[in-house]
């Protein structure tokens, strides 16, 4: 019985120890729980035992910001501390679960549950503790861009900050866009600690665009509007572009004659100002300014050698390129190559539409000599003649005799039994032909033969 005894102690051991390593799972309370001021919250627990023969009591804290002793509670009943606030609701047992009515700052912080599990059958019991965070918060509102300097901003010499702000709302984070593409650090791009102010230093080209700012806390998300940033640069990549000619690097050639029109383009805000300039015999001179020039060919003797200068007034920068005018024979300009292909496809038009013309005054002609319509009508009104077979070909046999009558226009077919009653034809100077043809007494012995 001793042995037995011990051993029975041993098993109830091992499941006391086996039921504590698996306290954490009998009950079920979030980490974290986002409430709203001014809102009710509710704070779910699961009881994951079954409530047949066990008995619980359990207590709620508040453990920050200050240690506050808020219900304790067991299977039947739930008794409140005197200093409770109005705002938590009162435990209803076998519901453990936290209810606030109306959630303000004070709520914020630091819960506990812990209870006292005893099973009554063996008198067994277990202790959990198990922590939430409450946190309260108040939407935000939308957030708002503001640009530190209202001026112009110069490229490589001035700087700008962006500082997002929000009028109400608690806990928000910043996160910035240009363009719509987030804003990420660099050595020109610092954020403050709560990402809501950006530095640009020095100010380039490529920060140019769009710029907004985006603010959420655990219960509302808002994006600002946009808001442009424009910067002064350049003058970049300069190069003097020409429709005549032919060009080879530097150098442009075109006929004798011909007006050629010269473009000075570079990437630059604001647009650049430009001077055309000429260099003969170490000799410059200003011919104009303006983006685009123009020079008659008839007036250049030899290669002529050009530049134009862009400058930039706001930034200061300016740049110059380079280039050389030949006049020479190049036969078909482009000029002449363009007018010929217009030319060519508008005599093209012409015979097409000439064609066609010709084609409709015949077919014209043609319904008018003919008259297809009438042609038409007479085919299908002419009555179609009924054909008769013969039963007998000996009626076909006889004698047919040919008359032909001078002086007359028109001649007389009769048969040889009319002609014979006339003897004065023969006076009349008739020349008779007659075509006698014999029917054989028997056709069938004739035919034979």
């Amino acid at each position: 019985m001793g042995s037995v005894a011990a051993v029975m102690n041993l098993l109830l051991c091992a499941m006391l120890l086996i039921s504590g390593t698996n306290t954490e799972e009998l009950i079920s309370v979030p980490s974290v729980v986002d409430g709203i001021m001014g809102k009710p919250l509710y704070v779910a627990v699961e009881k994951k035992f079954s409530e047949e023969g066990v008995q619980f009591q359990g207590t709620w804290f508040q453990i920050s910001p200050k240690p506050i002793h808020l219900v304790t509670f067991d299977n039947n009943r739930a008794i409140h501390d005197m200093v409770l606030k109005k705002t938590l609701e009162r435990i209803t047992p076998p519901n453990i679960s936290l209810n606030f009515t109306c959630l303000d700052e004070a709520d914020e912080g630091d819960y506990q549950l812990k209870i006292n599990i005893i099973h009554t059958g063996h008198n067994e019991s277990e202790t959990v503790t198990k922590n939430v965070r409450i946190t309260v918060n108040v939407p935000l509102s939308i957030p708002v861009v503001e640009k530190s300097s209202k001026g112009t901003l110069v490229e490589d010499q001035d700087n700008v900050t962006l500082t997002c702000t929000v009028e109400k709302g608690t806990k928000p984070k910043f996160e910035w866009f240009r363009n719509n593409h987030p804003v990420n650090p660099s050595k020109r791009h610092v954020f403050s600690q709560s990402n809501s102010i950006l530095y640009i230093s020095p100010v380039k080209k490529e920060d140019i665009g769009a710029y907004g700012c985006a603010v959420k806390n655990p219960i509302s998300h808002f994006r600002s509007k946009v808001m442009e940033l424009s910067v002064c640069y350049g003058p970049y990549n300069l190069e003097v572009n020409s429709e005549q000619g032919l060009r080879i690097g530097e150098v442009f050639t075109v006929n004798q004659g011909e007006m050629v029109f010269f473009d000075c383009l570079a990437d630059s805000n604001p647009p650049n100002t430009c001077v055309w300039i000429s260099r003969r015999d170490n000799n410059t001179e200003v011919l104009m300014t303006g983006p685009r020039f123009e020079v008659a060919s008839h007036n250049l003797g030899h290669a002529t050698k050009f530049l134009c200068r862009a400058f930039n007034n706001i930034t200061n920068k300016q740049d110059e390129t380079h280039f050389t005018l030949v006049v020479a024979n190049l036969g078909k300009g482009r000029e002449n190559l363009v007018q010929e292909e217009t030319a060519v496809s508008s005599l093209t038009i012409v015979a097409i539409f000439s064609l066609l013309g010709i084609v409709c005054m015949l077919i014209v002609l043609f319904w008018k000599s003919c008259h297809p319509k009438r042609v038409f009508m007479k085919i299908y009104s002419r009555p179609i003649p009924e054909q008769k077979g013969h039963e007998d070909a000996t009626e076909d046999f006889g004698i047919y005799e040919f008359v032909s009558i001078p002086g007359r226009m028109e001649s007389r077919q009769a048969s040889c039994r009319s002609l014979t009653r006339l003897d004065s034809a023969r006076d009349l100077h008739t020349t008779i032909y007659d075509v006698i043809k014999h029917v054989p007494e028997t056709p069938t012995l004739s035919l034979l033969k």
